[in-house]
């Protein structure tokens, strides 16, 4: 591994990475995909020359320097190559996200003025036809998938694969044009670029420079002792950057595998044949596996379910010690060796997580009982904390520090200041060059010195060095008595029971906190066949007398808890509703990362929150909603308002600055 990054200095851009990979170690596997239940693999050498065809074929078809190309669809390795071979050709890459409706597409195609769009399939294909009209600049789409296209247009619509051929019959003229396009490319030139996820407007291009990421992947990798023979399953969006890093910027830097599922049906399938060895998944999909697993263990024999729970309140109680190298006594090292060979090794094998050596979440904070669990298992998962503005890595945690209530130490490279007002700034190499035409954002964001505003509030701990995250700095208020409101922190501990898909904390300038949930359909619908509950939709399901029972004893669980925290105790949840609808990202009122939209959400359904703090028993409301095909429609509902139990707690109150 040394030798190997020793070599990479200098390698300023990904194509430069890509020859270093295809000539050390071209015969190891680059990419995989499961295609028809098979798994299909590329070595690098393999990967350079399908790129290299690519991009001669996008030279062929016009595609000038300075161009952007649009990329959309699941993780499949053509649409990665795609974004390495647009860098190639003086390009620049911009991926979207695939569940994307196609007025969401226009505004980020019209944006960024794309003349070129790769798509994975038709449905994809579909959405930028529908929107051609409005995309002034746009001149070619390229498809990977030609099912359904046969009877399309082909006057500006092209085969992925016959792009490719045009690249490899063209290779003795436009070669020498394509060696010197790539032999132009340095740290300074643009890697990609990527839109943020708008949670309070519309979304921005956050330009990444190859300083940025190539930086940002060789310190993280260093960090964490990354090597070529690392194993990743790439299933998140391709348009999110702890995606681009994981899947493109690490792995280029160590030149380890990428494996691609076959579809997001067969993503747990997959992640457990492939077994990957370094893994990241942002905390929905820690809290839906947990999930998954407490509903099977609720479905097996009274003796399975009484060891498994026995031994994991073993694990709940040293697990953590032992994977940190902590002491711990003989007899309980013996329990959990024990306990590893019953339950933690087969349970790990099972969710596909057998070998992780080192695995993150990000993107929201992780509740803690959940966090605990993972690690309980054995299992090295830590926490980062970062941006799409700072390429990914402001914090990371070093092994053996590894906490659920920080977010680790600045990451390698990494400066980090807190201001009068609790709000954290970074500076580092991978800080954005820029917003994409908005210099008035860039101004508001990034400093003359390069520091970077995040929004959000925190501080370090004494003595740790570690970083506290509170909330959302626009989201941390004051209750009416001038106790602390972090919403958050709630929400996430809500989050923990398996029957509780989402929530959603009010109470700033009030006196006291009101919340939304949303059930999990998986969860609660499993309890209703096991308890012959018949129901005819999520809206009658979350109205049910039993599961408001059972929420509303999972929320009287966390006042107690809540209520222990003196500078957070006012945050105690005193009377809820369940949503008769989940929140959706077609409806606005979640990211396409599921960031909940606070404002949009409090805003659309102000009808509820006014009867949660005016004492009503019950609200009618009427709720716009989107289905799949993109027709709207509407939804009534008349929703029981909860009394949840409040638990005394010594307020801190928060001396005004």
């Amino acid at each position: 591994m040394a030798q190997m990054q020793t070599s990479a200095q200098g390698m300023q851009s990904l194509p430069a990475l890509l020859q270093r990979n295809a000539a050390q170690f071209g015969d190891a596997p680059a990419y995989r995909e499961k295609e028809f239940g098979i798994w299909q693999c590329w070595t690098w050498a393999e990967t350079a020359k399908e790129i290299e065809a690519l991009a001669l074929g996008l030279v062929n078809l016009g595609v000038n320097e300075g161009d952007f190309v649009a990329i959309i669809g699941r993780n499949r390795p053509y649409l990665y190559w795609s974004m390495v071979a647009a860098q190639a050709v003086g390009a620049v890459p911009v991926p979207l996200y695939q569940d994307a409706v196609a007025e969401e597409m226009a505004y980020v195609l019209g944006h960024c003025g794309a003349r070129f769009v790769i798509v994975g399939d038709q449905e994809q294909a579909d959405k930028v036809i529908e929107i051609q009209d409005q995309l002034h600049q746009f001149e070619h789409m390229i498809y990977l998938d030609p099912r359904g296209m046969r009877k399309y247009d082909h006057t500006q619509l092209h085969q992925f694969s016959h792009i490719q051929d045009q690249g490899r019959a063209a290779h003795d003229e436009l070669i020498g044009e394509f060696k010197k396009r790539q032999a132009k490319l340095d740290y300074d030139s643009t890697c990609v670029m990527l839109y943020t996820s708008g949670t309070t407007g519309k979304p921005k291009g956050v330009v990444l420079s190859n300083r940025n990421v190539i930086q940002s992947a060789k310190n993280s990798s260093e960090f964490d002792h990354l090597t070529q023979g690392e194993n990743i399953l790439s299933y998140l969006p391709m348009a999110w950057v702890g995606d681009f890093i994981f899947s493109i910027g690490q792995a280029y830097w160590c030149g380890f595998c990428v494996n691609c599922p076959e579809s997001q049906d067969t993503m747990m399938t997959d992640l457990r044949e492939i077994g990957p060895t370094y893994f990241f998944a942002p905390p929905r999909v820690f809290e839906g596996q947990l999930t998954n697993v407490m509903i099977r263990m609720e479905d097996a024999g009274a003796l399975k379910r009484k060891m498994f729970h026995h031994f994991l309140a073993h694990a709940k109680k040293v697990g953590g010690d032992i994977l940190d190298g902590r002491p711990v006594g003989l007899m309980d090292r013996l329990k959990y060796a024990l306990g590893n060979v019953l339950v933690y090794g087969p349970l790990k094998d099972t969710l596909g997580y057998g070998r992780i050596r080192v695995g993150y979440t990000a993107g929201e904070a992780i509740g803690p009982e959940i966090f605990d669990f993972y690690r309980s298992l054995g299992i090295n998962l830590k926490q980062l904390y970062g941006q799409t503005e700072a390429t990914v890595f402001i914090t990371v945690q070093p092994d053996g520090e590894v906490r659920a209530d920080t977010v680790g130490v600045p990451a390698p490279e990494v400066e980090i200041k807190i201001d009068d007002s609790g709000e954290i700034h970074y500076r580092s190499p991978g800080t954005f060059v820029e917003y994409f035409n908005n210099p008035e954002s860039t101004a508001s964001t990034k400093d003359a010195e390069g520091w970077v505003a995040t929004g959000d509030a925190g501080f370090f701990e004494e003595g740790s060095g570690h970083l506290r995250i509170i909330d959302r700095a626009k989201d941390v208020g004051k209750m009416a008595d001038g106790s602390m409101f972090a919403p958050k922190y709630v929400e996430n501990k809500l989050k923990f029971y398996p029957d509780i898909l989402e929530a959603v904390l009010f109470g700033n300038g009030r006196d006291r906190c009101v919340a939304f949930i949303n059930i999990d359909l998986t969860a609660v619908g499993n309890w209703a066949e096991r308890n012959n509950i018949a129901y005819a939709s999520y809206q009658e399901l979350a109205g049910h007398p039993q599961v408001l029972e059972s929420i509303r004893s999972h929320v009287t669980e966390v006042n107690k808890s809540v209520a222990e925290d003196p500078m957070l105790s006012g945050c105690q949840v005193h009377r809820f509703v369940v949503l008769h609808k989940e929140l959706d990202a077609d409806d606005g009122e979640m990211t396409r990362t599921r960031k909940v939209r606070r404002r949009i959400v409090e805003e659309k359904f102000d009808d509820i929150i006014t009867a949660l703090y005016d004492g009503s028993e019950q609200v009618s409301t009427v709720t716009e909603v989107t289905y799949e095909d993109g027709r709207k429609g509407s939804i009534k509902a008349t929703l029981t308002i909860v009394d949840a139990d409040v638990k005394p707690g010594a307020v801190h109150k928060v001396a005004a600055e």
